[in-house]
């Protein structure tokens, strides 16, 4: 065999950009209902976001814990969410050494690739209280997320099984994508979505692994050693729109891990996830995703299409033009090795975190009766509340 040739090859076949990676997902008959035992939401804007999240956990009688930073106020959500079963956290005040340090985030942590966004703490952090409170069934949603069928989440949570570790839901109205993935939708290109965390139901096995600081979090939150855990989609939820190019910054955080995922991702739709470590596969892979977004560039360039047909304005193609070089420019950067050693990190901290919520669940199991033991376990006290639900 020609190594060569077999290099271009692979690399033709990443530069065809892999559309979609359902075929991955388990097939299941959505047709048992199963209870939310809480709804889980990071949130850092006001108040009036968490408005749907509210009325789910009313409806389906479920304990909601909001994880707040930014413009989210805790005293607001327990106001707004008054009667419900509710945990709130501030997160800006947790104490030190509440989670595990991560060899991922410290691999990258200061360097262009860093990823200075809390989502993947507050959703460890929503996982350990999980663990610790023995729930069977927990939904993950964003507070931009909006379920327009509130009973979806229960078929949700009745597909999780012991073979289908997470259920997503499909993901409609504003498309759940990178800026580079949305670029490629608006010139023409074929382009899907995958499981998000933005509206997730996990099970107890699910609480095993954990959300590294990088972007498509979930998607690597679904991985295991061997693989893509039991993954399935059920029912539907709405995404709010926003601008994907308001930002160059969108774009530069994004790159690693976007490209990081799809590459494992193209692995895994290929039955090859254990060519993950192999630098040679990255330096092909990188000459692909540069590939793809000189594809795209150019298609912008060539001018862009609306739904009504007409050429979008000069200054909106500008836009985009801008956040794909900026990724474009992110993307250059990526070094073959730092794939693989970001990779060989993740998988050491999927031991380290499986360590650490065993260790903790064995050690104070005992003590747990309600989420205020669970917050006094954790030593959350001064940053978070339990508040009982009016039917307590």
């Amino acid at each position: 065999m020609n190594p060569t040739a077999s290099v271009a090859d692979e690399q033709h076949q990443a530069a065809e950009h892999h559309e979609s990676h359902d075929k991955l997902l388990m097939a299941v008959e959505p047709d048992v209902r199963a209870h939310v035992d809480a709804i889980i939401v990071p949130t850092n804007r006001e108040p009036a976001y968490l408005a749907e999240a509210v009325s789910l956990a009313r409806r389906l009688g479920s304990t909601l814990v909001v994880l707040c930073s930014g413009d989210a106020s805790p005293g607001a959500t327990k106001e707004l969410a008054a009667g419900l079963d509710l945990v709130v956290v501030d997160v800006t005040g947790l104490p030190a050494r509440v989670l595990p340090d991560f060899a991922t985030t410290r691999l990258i942590e200061g360097t262009g690739f860093d990823r200075r966004t809390d989502t993947s703490l507050k959703r460890n952090l929503g996982l350990v209280i999980a663990r610790l409170m023995a729930w069977e069934r927990i939904a993950f949603l964003d507070d931009d997320i909006t379920v327009p069928i509130p009973e979806d989440l229960e078929l949700a949570a009745g597909a999780v099984t012991a073979s289908v570790a997470a259920v997503g839901l499909h993901v409609g109205g504003f498309p759940d994508n990178s800026v580079v993935c949305h670029a490629n939708r608006e010139t023409g290109g074929k382009q899907g979505t995958f499981i998000g965390g933005g509206a997730l139901v996990v099970g107890p096995e699910s609480t095993e692994s954990f959300f590294p600081t990088i972007y498509n979090e979930d998607w690597f939150f679904l991985l295991d050693d061997v693989g893509l855990r039991g993954s399935a989609l059920v029912g539907s939820v709405e995404q709010k729109p926003y601008d994907p190019y308001a930002s160059d910054a969108r774009a530069q955080v994004e790159e690693f891990g976007d490209t990081l995922a799809e590459g494992v991702f193209a692995l895994l739709d290929e039955g090859r996830y254990a060519s993950a470590t192999d630098t040679a596969y990255w330096e092909g892979f990188l000459v692909a995703r540069l590939a793809l977004i000189d594809d795209v560039l150019g298609r912008v360039r060539a001018g862009v299409r609306g739904d009504d047909g007409e050429l979008l304005p000069e200054p909106v193609t500008r836009r985009m033009e801008d956040a794909l070089l900026a990724a474009r420019g992110r993307c250059e950067a990526i070094a073959p090795d730092l794939c693989v050693r970001y990779l060989e990190a993740l998988r050491a901290d999927r031991e380290q975190w499986r360590e650490y919520v065993r260790r903790l669940g064995k050690r104070h199991a005992w003590r747990i009766s309600d989420a205020k033991h669970v917050l006094d376990v954790l030593r959350l006290t001064d940053c978070a509340e339990y508040v009982p639900g009016s039917h307590a």
